[in-house]
């Protein structure tokens, strides 16, 4: 029987982990993967008892992107078929990107291409201080267009000039300083350092941690006027009004942990 391509693992504090399982190809997605990944993160954020999602992988890679088998089978098919293809992908990193839940990539190795794509789409990266990244696309004869959107909010347009056009590969401290991942640790301090993150995001409500990353991504390149004045303001207020606004602030008045830290 063949090994899943996709582990999946629940805690019970509610940190859901999604585990790349294709080591032997360096964790590169074909279609299928790409289908089982979207729906594993379509059911997590559509479960109240999940508060974290972590993207982890296998093997010695954390991705390779996508795997250069299915794609040279992919460029016989018709154009219609092909676009279908790149929309699968596409929504993939939407759904990654727009996850109500806090996600958490932990990146134990090399991160190459659509690899590249999902630590962008996470709203924290960790990696390995020997990690490896590379947009390495222009090398086959490709370009990174699908993740695009995503490598670019996280580093900017003006290092997507240098690294999609030169393809070349940089190093874990290079990807934080350009704002790929957060943090870098060796790679044994890896789970250590996921513990730290995942407790400070447990204190957080849930509630909130979704209004605040909708926040981020509508408010994102908008300009200062007087419509986003007045969105911030209505946003505030409503949560502010809401269940868990009420609880988080009488709590920490009162000295108590609010509701949705389970008491020990």
């Amino acid at each position: 029987m063949a090994e899943p391509m996709l582990l999946r693992d629940r805690a019970a504090n509610g940190v859901a982990t999604l585990r790349l399982n294709r080591p032997e190809v360096h964790n590169a997605f074909n279609g299928a993967l790409i289908a089982e990944l979207t729906e594993a993160l379509r059911e997590l954020d559509a479960d109240a008892a999940v508060r974290a999602v972590v993207l982890a992988a296998n093997g010695p890679s954390f991705s390779a992107g996508a795997d250069l088998q299915w794609m040279r089978r992919m460029a016989g098919y018709s154009t219609l078929e092909n676009e279908a293809d790149a929309r699968a992908l596409a929504d993939l990193m939407r759904t990654l990107d727009r996850l109500a839940k806090p996600t958490v990539a932990v990146v134990q190795g090399a991160a190459f291409g659509g690899g590249v794509g999902l630590v962008a789409c996470c709203d924290i990266a960790l990696a390995a201080d020997h990690a490896t990244f590379a947009l390495s696309e222009v090398r086959l004869g490709l370009i990174p267009a699908v993740i695009s959107p995503y490598v670019m909010g996280a580093i900017g347009a003006r290092a997507a000039r240098r690294y999609f056009l030169t393809g070349e590969r940089f190093d874990a401290a290079e990807a934080r300083r350009l704002g790929l991942v957060q943090e870098v640790v060796p790679a044994v301090d890896l789970p250590q350092t996921l513990g730290r993150i995942l407790t400070m995001l447990a204190q957080g409500g849930p509630v909130a941690q979704a209004a605040a990353k909708r926040l981020i991504a509508d408010l994102a390149g908008r300009p200062l006027d007087d419509g986003l004045v007045e969105d911030t303001a209505k946003r505030i207020a409503r949560i502010r009004a809401g269940e868990e606004g009420r609880d988080g602030v009488s709590a920490f008045l009162e000295k108590r942990k609010p509701g949705w830290i389970p008491r020990e």
